[in-house]
């Protein structure tokens, strides 16, 4: 049996459910906005009179009071939009017992086995009716018989509205698209693809593989699946736990980093909170990967293996740091930073990878690294590493990121 696959994306959420909140801000041209002190001041939302004025979201808040002087801004509450996110998964699961974040306001659903709540297109529309009856916004709803071309049509469909994008009907009604349209290829992999003469789906999709993989990597092959509509991926359902497969945290700063002092200080807050979360699941890295956005939003990502399985900060920092300061070439200052620790095993799997590693040192950290957590866990973090004070530069954002297996992302878990 072919799948049947949704993709549901609630129509600019978070402005929604402000104006639901203060019906008055549907009478304005109002965005949700970041904090501009921390350097997170994009438009995260819009309503449809900014929407009318070519505000888009990611924008900057300058560019769009450019647009809009009269612009209203509100800050976004999490909390709110968590619980409308609650409400909307238990609709999902009236239909299915297969629902996927994607995010605070987008799913996946498998409603393969679901027919005796009707086609296909009569489910979409039922889930539609009841978000707007139920929790008063609108949802976009894509259709098709793989997660990619699901949610393609989903960003394409009108508000309220519902699009089929079938496999079958690939050559006519997706091929023609721009590139850039399918989840996952943003500026910089459009620039690679264009040097080859990709500009749309169907040149994409009848690229040769093996080009695809010399320039691109893994993800050339996975990019040119995705054209052809050989997206196997399952829905993971949310309440799911499986195998972690990375921990990390990263921020976005108040001011650039423009030294070795500057990196190390939030390298060393960072590889707190990863090792907090490391024994929180009771595992252990066994490598170390930094991602590093700078100035010009560029993104450079740099990994290595590391001598022992470990889940110590300290050695977590001192990786971290070791591998920046030999990959990183200091063409712009650094913007955002995120540290994860990869290769992660269960604690009883540790296990030595380097017979000229310092066993007594790492026995040391561990020893050091553990008393301190656990006088965090029973106080309520009252013991750090002094530099970590010091700095200025951290925003309050320091979001976790959480890997599962098929790449599944989870963040701020």
């Amino acid at each position: 049996m072919n799948r049947i696959i949704l993709h549901c994306d609630m129509n600019n959420a978070y402005a929604s459910i402000e104006e639901i909140k203060n019906p008055e801000l549907k009478e304005k041209i109002m965005v949700v906005g970041g904090s501009e002190e921390d350097r997170h001041g994009i438009v995260l939302a819009k309503n449809k009179k900014a929407k009318a004025l070519g505000i888009k979201t990611g924008e900057t808040l300058f560019n769009a009071r450019i647009k809009a002087p009269n612009l209203v801004v509100v800050p976004p509450h999490f909390e709110d939009y968590l619980l409308v996110s609650k409400k909307a998964r238990n609709i999902y699961y009236d239909f299915t017992n297969k629902v996927e974040s994607f995010g605070i306001d987008e799913c996946f659903l498998d409603i393969t086995g679901s027919s005796q709540f009707g086609s296909d297109i009569e489910i979409a529309r039922k889930i539609r009716t009841r978000f707007k009856n139920e929790l008063g916004i609108t949802i976009s709803v894509g259709i098709s018989d793989n997660k990619t071309f699901a949610k393609l049509g989903s960003d394409l469909a009108s508000y309220d509205e519902t699009m089929s994008l079938y496999s079958k009907d690939m050559k006519e009604k997706i091929w023609p698209l721009p590139a850039s349209n399918i989840c996952g290829i943003g500026k910089k992999t459009v620039e690679k693809l264009n040097l080859l003469s990709i500009h749309t789906i169907g040149e994409l999709a009848t690229a040769n593989p093996k080009i695809l993989q010399r320039k691109l990597g893994i993800n050339g092959i996975k990019l040119w699946n995705m054209a052809n509509g050989k997206d196997n991926s399952e829905v993971l359902d949310f309440y799911d736990r499986p195998e972690i497969k990375s921990v990390g945290n990263g921020s976005t700063f108040k001011s650039d980093l423009k030294n070795k002092d500057d990196v190390a200080k939030i390298l060393l807050v960072l590889a707190i909170k990863v090792a907090d979360r490391l024994k929180k699941f009771e595992k252990l890295a066994n490598g170390i990967e930094i991602n590093i956005k700078t100035t010009d939003f560029s993104l450079e990502t740099f990994q290595r293996k590391i001598p022992f399985s470990t889940s110590a900060s300290i050695e977590l920092y001192r990786e971290a740091l070791s591998l920046f300061l030999e990959k990183y070439s200091w063409n712009y200052s650094v913007r955002a930073l995120t540290l994860r620790a990869i290769y992660v095993v269960d604690e009883k799997d540790s296990s030595q990878t380097s017979l000229f590693y310092d066993f007594k040192r790492h026995e040391k950290d561990v020893k050091v690294d553990r008393a301190m957590y656990e006088i965090n866990q029973k106080y309520e973090n009252k013991i750090t590493f002094a530099s970590t004070l010091l700095d200025n530069k951290l925003s309050r954002d320091i979001h976790d990121v959480i890997t599962l297996p098929s790449g599944f992302l989870r963040t701020g878990i």
